[in-house]
């Protein structure tokens, strides 16, 4: 079933060529979402109650961080460690958005929806992640 939905998703049977792709789309979708949290903190801070400096630094970490998965995503083999450290990364991000929405920070409606899309967004790319890097090791 998980290889029969992650060749659906890539058009591509070949496990690396999956994964690679994986990474890709989560840099792309991370360096967009950094980018924008950079680039415009005080108007999306107000739209989603977080501090506008929070924002900014998560928006250049965010930007720093997309820019490695996408160079993980351009080797023709990514390496297991790395693609392993993506996947911890991004399950830990997933808890911690959960957690600040639970009690460190005090978001607005949009913001709490906001954040929950996010969180199961980067959930779905770790599992997704995990499951093509274990058909590349069959």
């Amino acid at each position: 079933m998980t290889q029969a939905l992650l060749t659906g998703l890539s058009r591509t049977t070949r496990p690396q060529s999956v994964l690679r792709r994986l990474l890709a789309l989560d840099a792309v979708v991370t360096g967009a979402n950094g980018l924008a949290y950079a680039v415009a903190p005080g108007p999306l801070g107000e739209l989603l109650g977080i501090e506008r400096g929070l924002l900014f630094e998560l928006g250049l970490l965010l930007a720093v961080y997309a820019a490695g998965v996408g160079l993980l995503a351009s080797r023709p083999v990514p390496s297991v460690p790395g693609v392993k450290a993506v996947i911890d990364i991004n399950l830990l991000w997933t808890v911690g958005s959960v957690l600040a929405i639970a009690g460190w920070i005090d978001p607005t409606t949009a913001g709490t929806v906001w954040t929950l899309l996010q969180a199961g967004t980067v959930a779905g790319f770790a599992a997704l992640q995990w499951a093509a890097l274990r058909a590349t090791r069959r």
